[in-house]
C-alpha cells in the first residue's frame, strides 16, 4: 500500500464528492452565503451580520442541507418551523431554506460548470488499479448529477449520498452512519476502509466510525483543525499520496 499512501490492511477507499473529487465546495459556500444573508437581511435589517468563511466550517461544511440550516440558525439564537421537505424555496421554515440554497446552488452549477480535482481522479483510478473498492459518500442529494457531469460515475462501486441517506433513514455527518453504510455496500468493515475527506464534520465521522485511516483534504488553510477533528493525515491534494496505476 506504500504507493497509495496508505497503511497495509486497507480495502476500500471511501470519498467525500465536494472539495475531494470536485471543486464544488466554494460553489456550495456561495449558494449557503447568498441563501442566510438574504434572509437574515430580510429579518434583521441592513445591519445584519453577514454568513461568512467561519460559519460555512463550523456550521455547514459536510452536513446533510436541513442539518445546516438548523445548525447555522442556532448558533445566532434563531429557530424556525421544521417544515417538509416539499416547502418552496421562499418558505420561511428551515426545509424552506434548504431548498432555496439548493435551488440556487443547481443554478451556479448550470452557469458555472462543475471541475474535477484531477489529483483525485488520478489517484482513484490507482486505487482501483490495485484491486481497492470505491465509493462516493456525499451529504448532496444531487451526486449522481455531479459524478455524470464529469464521467466519474463508473469510478465508484458504490453512492451513498443525500438521496439514500434519506432513504435509509441513516443521519448525516459528523455522524459515521453514511461511512459505514458504504463500507458495507463494499462488504469491508470500517478498520478496513480509508476516509478522505475535506470537511471538519467528515473528520469527526471517520473518527467516530472507526475507521482504518482517516485522510483530510485541506483545500482552505484549515490544516491543524483537520488533524483536531481526527484526520491521520493531511494533505492538499490526493497526488501528495503518490498513486501510480
Amino acid at each position: 500500500m506504500k504507493d497509495l499512501g496508505l497503511p497495509e490492511g486497507i480495502l476500500a477507499c471511501l470519498f467525500d464528492l465536494d472539495g475531494v473529487v470536485t471543486k464544488t465546495a466554494a460553489v456550495h459556500a456561495a449558494a449557503w452565503k447568498e441563501t442566510f444573508d438574504a434572509f437574515l437581511r430580510d429579518r434583521d435589517g441592513e445591519h445584519f451580520r453577514p454568513f461568512d468563511a467561519h460559519d460555512y466550517d463550523e456550521y455547514v461544511d459536510g452536513l446533510p442541507r436541513a442539518d445546516g440550516v438548523r445548525t447555522f440558525l442556532a448558533s445566532r439564537g434563531i429557530h424556525l418551523p421544521e417544515g417538509t421537505p416539499e416547502d418552496p424555496p421562499d418558505a420561511a421554515t428551515v426545509h424552506g431554506l434548504g431548498n432555496r440554497k439548493n435551488e440556487l446552488l443547481l443554478t451556479r452549477i448550470r452557469t458555472q460548470g462543475v471541475e474535477p480535482y484531477d489529483g483525485t481522479l488520478r489517484y482513484i483510478d490507482a486505487v482501483r488499479a490495485h484491486g481497492l473498492r470505491t465509493a462516493v459518500v456525499s451529504s448532496s442529494a444531487n451526486t449522481l448529477d455531479v459524478l455524470r457531469s464529469i464521467d466519474a460515475e463508473h469510478l465508484f462501486d458504490v453512492r451513498v449520498d443525500g438521496v439514500t441517506a434519506r432513504e435509509r433513514g441513516l443521519p448525516g455527518k459528523p455522524r459515521p452512519d453514511t461511512f459505514l453504510a458504504a463500507a458495507r455496500d463494499l462488504g469491508v468493515t470500517a478498520r478496513q476502509s480509508a476516509v478522505f475527506e475535506d470537511a471538519l464534520a467528515g473528520m469527526d465521522a471517520g473518527r467516530a466510525g472507526g475507521f482504518g485511516y482517516v485522510v483530510g483534504v485541506d483545500r482552505v488553510g484549515q490544516s491543524d483543525a483537520l488533524y483536531a477533528h481526527g484526520a491521520d493525515i493531511v494533505v492538499g491534494d490526493l497526488a501528495e499520496l503518490g498513486g501510480k496505476a
